[in-house]
């Protein structure tokens, strides 16, 4: 026997002259099978060019059959049941053959329920173990052997009905869905236990999912009688509209004496008190019941539930509808006015119950004013602000400084945020009348500094005149309560006099920088604010309207449509009669100035950008290139103006914006395409340094020094005075 079994499973072979086992696919001699053995045919029963030429996996991959199958389980240790009728699904997969079985769970079983089988191919039952299960052995109304257990398919679903139906198989018709005996044994039970006629169906989650988180606030008062001062106890009423409940918090005020408690009344419904008074725990329920017999069975009575509720007791609950500003609640004995509610509670109202009267009820005298809080006057020792802090706390802490507007104002790159202006000293000494001071006002702290000029064989010293810090205004007690006055930037202009200390200074110029500055923030400087200076302009000179334009036509002999800054100067004082400022003179011809156009030196803008990028230690050359060719997608070695400007601010290269425009234009070609590549060797000063600088020498034109508050160098060349003519008055028919 084992022999033959042996044979029937391999057999003995050559191969290369070497006598070995073999498997039992190789026929015997003259390729006819040996007794037993079973070939499996060479070729599918499919004909070849039938159907897809991709691979299983991918053309039925994520495609399952899937049976309704049932199998039963003997139960040899219970009397109440022999058997088990266990339902479960066989899933088939079409991309590699492979059975998964699983239970699903039922409630309450007791059983270890899920996956029976996991997913696997599985061999056919003996005496074909060798093969495995493939489509063609599935069909409804069948029975399947897997692993020794017989599965019986009842059904299966409508995509598996299909591909059988298209893969030539004829759908036996489904099997009826046995019972399990026990399970429906069991049924029969608790429908037992069950009564005839069903309870009263209570459903609050309609409302809980309706109104869940919307909450009614009411602000109340209750007057304590029994309080030794009588005074109102401030009250927060909650109406939960999820389930119709009320809890009320207490506002206690500080150091009141009374002790802090979470909750005056904890959530609860809360009901209206009728005059029997309370009523005992187990009288309100849900549910009545009646009984039938009584005490005439055996003192045993039988109860059945009261439909009609003959003898329930029937206790109201304030509801919404209820709560109303100026109502009294009575809160377990306790009346309790509701004085005002929040907006929600308002809206909530206004849209159910269309009330839109929601008056607060005043039950407190409003609170009394506060003191004006009074400081003691300055004492002279330190300064203000620091004596000021003293009384401000028993800790002495330092005077808080405006850091926001410090950060704002601070030096960046090249915005210095310095107004700088030329001074001279209001006085007649004939040695103190020549003596120039550069006035520097710090825009991040409103700090002003002073410095001489030096001048050659006047017998002073220049240099620090003033040492950097705030400066107030004169004319100001010394010792009071209130905080002095400071010079600010606005109190600064061409022309302006100030006096520091005892000094009065004339400003007779400024610099471009500020010039600048107070034109680009004008809604700061009215001085500098064109639109302002022009209204001003043509209510003074619009009566005048003909004579004014003869004047600047006389003004001009040549017909140049240009004159020059001083007579034009002159001309706006005359026709204001000294009601401009210089700086509203300067400002006007500046917005109307003719200035030459100075051809910027590349190596002298260069060596100022080198320098400020050796100072701030930025090497990032070789990065900043390598951006620049990435964004270069056709690689011509230019790119647009704006593009390389965003490039550059990515890398906070630091240079102003306005020389960074200057040097990118340097480099622009016809196209007005940037060069980058020597835009960037121009800036890398490690290897392409410029020892010096090639600056701009533009010569001024200055004035004769003396005391009237011109400026001393021409602000313009030339004025383009008919624009002005024409925005005054219009344009001349």
């Amino acid at each position: 026997i084992r022999k033959e079994k042996f044979h029937k499973s391999q057999h003995w072979g050559f191969c290369n002259n070497v006598a070995m086992l073999v498997a039992e696919d190789k026929p015997g001699i003259g390729g006819e099978p040996l007794s037993g053995q079973k070939l499996k045919p060479e070729y599918s029963v499919f004909p070849k060019g039938m159907g897809s030429g991709a691979p299983a996996w991918v053309a039925f991959d994520k495609q399952v059959l899937s049976f309704d199958a049932y199998f039963e389980e003997e139960v040899p240790d219970k009397n109440q049941e022999l058997y088990r009728i266990r339902h479960c699904k066989i899933y088939f997969y079409l991309e590699d053959d492979t059975i998964q079985v699983i239970e699903p769970q039922v409630k309450n079983s007791g059983i270890t329920q899920g996956t029976i089988v996991r997913r696997r191919r599985i061999p056919l039952p003996p005496p074909h173990e060798d093969q495995f299960y493939t489509i063609d052995h599935f069909n409804i109304n069948i029975e399947v052997v897997l692993y020794a257990r017989r599965y019986k398919i009842m059904d299966c679903d409508q995509f598996t009905k299909n591909f059988l139906r298209k893969m030539g198989v004829r759908l036996n018709p489904p099997a009826d869905r046995p019972d399990d005996p026990y399970t429906k044994e069991r049924q029969k039970i608790l429908e037992s236990m069950k009564p005839l006629r069903p309870y009263e169906r209570i459903d609050t989650l309609k409302q809980f999912l309706e109104h869940d988180g919307q909450v009614l606030r009411f602000f109340c008062v209750w007057n304590d009688p029994e309080s030794m001062f009588h005074d109102p106890r401030e009250l927060v009423l909650h109406y939960y509209l999820s389930d119709d409940t009320i809890d009320i918090k207490e506002i206690i005020p500080v150091n009141s004496g009374r002790d802090a408690v979470p909750l005056f009344l904890r959530r609860d419904k809360l009901p209206k008190y009728a005059p029997t008074g309370l009523y005992q725990p187990g009288t309100i329920t849900s549910r009545t019941v009646l009984n039938v017999f009584g005490k005439l069975v055996g003192n045993r009575g039988r109860y059945i539930l009261d439909n009609r509720k003959t003898g329930a007791v029937h206790q109201e609950f304030y509801r919404d509808s209820d709560l109303k500003i100026g109502t009294v609640i009575n809160v377990w004995g306790r009346k309790v006015i509701l004085c005002d509610c929040d907006e929600f509670t308002k809206e909530y109202y206004r849209t159910k119950y269309g009330i839109e009267d929601f008056t607060p009820v005043a039950y407190k005298a409003s609170p009394p004013p506060k003191p004006e809080k009074t400081f003691p006057p300055y004492t002279g020792f330190g300064s203000e602000e620091d004596s000021l802090c003293s009384c401000m706390g028993l800790l002495l802490k330092p005077p808080q400084k405006d850091f926001k507007k410090f950060m704002e104002k601070d030096r960046s790159g090249m915005e210095s945020n310095i107004l700088r202006f030329l001074a001279k000293l209001i006085t007649d000494s004939p040695i103190d009348k020549d003596r120039k001071f550069i006035i520097s006002y710090f825009l991040s702290d409103d700090t002003i500094s002073i410095f001489e000029q030096v001048q050659q064989n006047t017998g002073i010293l220049g240099g620090k005149f003033l040492e950097r810090g705030l400066i107030k205004k004169p004319g100001q007690e010394l010792f009071k309560s209130e905080p002095s006055e400071y010079f600010k930037a606005q109190d600064l202009f061409v022309g302006a006099r100030v006096c520091f200390h005892g000094h009065n200074f004339l400003l007779v110029d400024a610099d471009e920088y500020t010039f600048n500055y107070m034109e680009k923030h004008a809604n700061e400087f009215s001085m500098a604010d064109i639109g302002i200076i022009l209204k001003k302009l043509k209510d003074t000179a619009e009566p005048r309207s003909q004579e004014i334009r003869q004047v600047f036509a006389a003004a001009d002999p040549e017909h140049s449509k240009v004159i020059e800054y001083e007579p034009f100067r002159n001309l706006i004082a005359s026709i204001t009669d000294g009601a401009f400022s210089e700086h509203e003179i300067i400002t006007l011809g500046r917005y109307y100035g003719v200035r030459e156009e100075y051809e910027m030196d590349l190596h002298f803008l260069l060596a100022v950008a080198q320098e400020q990028l050796k100072k701030n230690s930025f090497e990032d050359f070789e990065q900043l290139s390598a951006v620049f060719i990435y964004n270069d997608s056709e690689k011509r070695g230019v790119l647009p103006h704006e593009m390389c400007r965003t490039i550059c601010k990515s890398f906070k290269l630091p240079l102003a914006d306005d020389d960074l425009q200057a040097l990118l234009t340097m480099f622009e070609d016809d196209h007005k395409q940037v060069e980058y590549k020597k835009f960037v060797d121009g800036l890398n000063w490690r290897e392409n340094q410029i020892p010096a600088f090639q600056t701009i020498k533009v010569k001024p034109v200055y004035l004769e020094d003396d005391s009237s508050g011109q400026p001393s160098s021409l602000p313009v060349k030339g004025i383009k005075y008919l624009p002005l003519l024409d925005d005054l008055f219009g344009k001349e028919e």
